[in-house]
């Protein structure tokens, strides 16, 4: 086994009040399991949710599971990752035995541990990003990450792009298609230039004027309230998956990704979704193969879309609480450098 040897690392853990900075010892490593020392982290919605108490979570804990980083260890027989890789890894960590990881939802394991989500009093103290070192257990899937591809670029990939192409999978073939986007956060805004690059006409729709505009930048159209092909929601807002609905032309898909908070219903008239044969679906988290589309789409686009100004200038890992806010119109994801 190439083991660091076993020592204290530094993390910002949350407690419900606030965050504390806890000295934590870096455990010996099972087999399989890989001990990455944390490059940059972004701070995605679901963590505003926590902090904010809409969301329920796991504390204390160490929040944070978009995140970019260089292996520095490995258990024994681990064959995914080497020293000195620079990766990416996924939110979900799965058995890889239940019915559901060998159906193919490996997201929705029966058993499912999620990066970022865990209790620091749990054996998985070191399960979230903001920290120094993360220790990624067997069932985390990883991609690596070319070092041509800036920390801000690539970081995200791990969560929002990710999080795309698995609702661009349940969107289907988009080639020629007119495509509704509803919601201009980072998932939005990926979404538009993910949908452009596969040949659909793209159009976002978002309350913030700013963000809609920035949208331009990424492949989108002006929104023209017709009728559309595929309407895919990162909002979150029954209002707005509503208005999503009824805007379905015929054969029209409706893919929900944004709902992940209760509220309240939307109405389905099931006589039209039979004549007009509309299908809706949706899709919670993302499966190993989107990591790994991820990385490349953001390699391949890098040249074209400004990605990296998507994303502030980091701060360090002890003034975690001054990012863990809602970020300015223009500016969609905060950052920590560990």
């Amino acid at each position: 086994m190439d083991q660091v040897n076993v020592g204290l690392t530094r993390a910002a853990v949350w407690t419900g009040d606030g965050i504390d900075m806890w000295d934590i010892e870096i455990p010996t490593l099972e087999p399989e399991d890989l001990l990455v020392r944390v490059d940059l982290a972004t701070v995605c919605g679901s963590d505003l949710h926590t902090v904010s108490g809409r969301r329920n979570g796991a504390c204390p804990s160490v929040l944070g599971h978009e995140a970019v980083g260089h292996v520095v260890a490995v258990g024994d027989a681990t064959s995914i990752a080497a020293v000195g890789d620079r990766i990416v890894w996924s939110v979900t960590v799965s058995c890889g035995r239940c019915d559901r990881c060998i159906s193919g939802f490996t997201a929705k394991c029966s058993a499912v541990r999620k990066v970022g989500h865990e209790s620091a009093t749990s054996a998985w103290t070191l399960s979230g990003s903001y920290a120094r070192h993360i220790v990624l257990p067997h069932g985390t899937a990883v991609a690596r990450v070319p070092h041509s591809m800036p920390d801000a670029v690539a970081a995200p990939a791990a969560c929002a792009t990710a999080t795309v192409m698995a609702a661009l999978d349940a969107a289907g073939a988009l080639e020629s298609k007119r495509v509704l986007i509803v919601g201009a956060g980072m998932l939005g805004i990926t979404a538009a230039a993910a949908g452009a690059e596969r040949g659909a006409t793209v159009r976002v729709l978002d309350r913030d004027p700013e963000r809609q505009r920035l949208c331009r930048a990424f492949g989108a159209d002006e929104d023209d309230g017709a009728q559309t092909d595929v309407a895919i929601d990162f909002s979150g807002s029954s209002s707005a998956v509503q208005a999503a609905l009824g805007r379905l032309d015929i054969g029209g898909r409706l893919v929900l990704a944004g709902s992940v908070a209760p509220g309240p219903p939307i109405t389905v008239d099931p006589e039209a979704v039979v004549r007009n044969w509309l299908t809706v679906t949706g899709i919670h988290n993302y499966e190993p193969r989107h990591l790994h589309q991820a990385v490349a789409f953001l390699r391949d686009t890098g040249e074209k879309y400004p990605w990296e100004s998507l994303v502030e200038a980091p701060v360090p890992l002890a003034e975690l609480a001054s990012v863990l806010r809602p970020t300015p119109s223009g500016i969609l994801r905060s950052s920590v450098a560990p």
